[in-house]
């Protein structure tokens, strides 16, 4: 912090600006922090419920980051020396507790199964290890190669994360039929930025990239804040509070085409029966229950009583997953909607539409429309509104 007040020079308008940058992401940080640990609310995404342990990790890292200000502040204001105990214990600090929230906030975001986060803590011993033969021979600069050490960790696990966000995508697309702010692509972004500000920090000292890493700050809270309070708390091995598809199936189709759900006694593991597909046009596709919300693979082995993992091999027998499965079934009754309200001559919207298919979100509709007909919705539409009138 010394060398950045330095750079701007203390009597700048300049200096003015970055201390209360520097000051507001302090502030910032300690009422997020606060904010998720505190409060059982959702500000931005009220009617959803993100994972609570997402939420510590996140507030860990708004801790983190309220810590880090306080104690760069109070090294600057008591002393600076580059070689003493103090600076390198605060390089330090910074390096591991910033990786290991950052580290355990990502990977608490993939919900498909506990990924440790151990081996990334043992990876930066060395870290310490540099930071204490700095402290013993201050006259040799062993910061340096720490701080290229720690972003090598630091890519490494990007790489990681990007390996498992695809497997959990796959999981996803096994078990759910709606995706919508479930897939976690976009929290890459934080991981990059996360990288920029450490290789900022790390290698430059010039005023326009030190006021570009305090608005940094801002940009990353932001992003982090929504993707905690976006993300909904998933578990496809926990029936507890799945939806019980006979019952919800009476909000769709009347008394006479309620399904029969078959129950396996839970001491005896169902046996894998031969007609799986029959099952689902009865128990699924007659009775419409791929138009309920949220519907994922275990309410539906639960329709039809079929174990969810066979149900699962079923269908990546006919080359498909769960999610594609039932997408083509709402696409299709979006398709007999569109006809027959182009045959009837009643005026109809696709947003319109699509919610009656089962989409609580017309993107979503939108691009599982388009890679199921290889067109846009509009322009499939325009199409058959044509065909027809002719």
């Amino acid at each position: 912090m010394h060398a950045e007040m330095d750079t701007l020079g203390y009597t700048s308008p300049q200096f003015t600006l970055f201390l209360l940058l520097y000051g507001g992401a302090a502030v910032v940080s300690v009422v997020l922090c606060l904010y998720l640990l505190l409060s059982k609310g959702n500000a931005i995404a009220p009617a959803i419920t993100p994972p609570v342990r997402l939420r510590r990790w996140a507030a860990a890292i708004f801790g983190m980051s309220a810590l880090g200000h306080l104690w760069w502040y109070c090294l600057y204001i008591l002393s600076y020396d580059i070689n003493s105990w103090a600076y390198v214990v605060c390089v330090v600090l910074d390096c591991v507790l910033t990786l290991t929230t950052v580290f355990g906030t990502m990977l608490s975001m993939l919900q498909d199964r506990r990924r440790p986060l151990w081996p990334f803590i043992v990876a930066m011993i060395p870290v310490v290890i540099l930071g204490g033969l700095q402290i013993v021979r201050p006259s040799t600069d062993f910061l340096s190669p720490a701080l290229v050490y720690t972003l090598a960790i630091y890519v490494f696990f990007s790489i990681y994360m990007a390996v498992a966000i695809r497997q959990y995508g796959r999981w996803l697309r096994d078990n759910y039929a709606d995706l919508e702010h479930k897939e976690v692509w976009l929290s890459h972004t934080l991981l990059i930025l996360f990288l920029l500000m450490l290789a900022i920090y790390g290698f430059t000292s010039d005023g326009p990239s030190l006021f570009l890493l305090r608005i940094a700050d801002f940009v990353m809270f932001g992003l982090l804040l929504w993707r905690v309070e976006t993300l909904p708390q998933l578990d496809a091995s926990d029936t507890s509070d799945a939806l019980d598809a006979s019952d919800a199936l009476q909000e769709i189709d009347s008394p006479e085409q309620e399904p029969q759900v078959v129950a396996s006694p839970p001491s005896q593991q169902p046996m894998v029966p031969s007609n799986i597909g029959q099952l689902l046009e009865e128990n699924c596709e007659k009775t419409g229950l791929y138009l309920l919300n949220d519907l994922t693979l275990v309410q539906l082995s639960a329709a039809i009583g079929v174990n969810r993992t066979y149900l699962s091999q079923y269908f990546s027998s006919l080359g498909m997953n769960y999610n594609a499965y039932i997408n083509d079934l709402r696409v299709n009754h979006f398709i007999r909607l569109y006809e027959g309200a182009i045959a009837a001559k009643q005026p109809v919207t696709a947003q319109q539409l699509a919610q009656e298919c089962g989409y609580r979100s017309y993107s979503t509709f939108s691009l599982a429309f388009k890679q199921r007909m290889d067109l846009s919705v509009t322009v499939w539409m325009h199409d058959v509104a044509q065909d027809m009138a002719e």
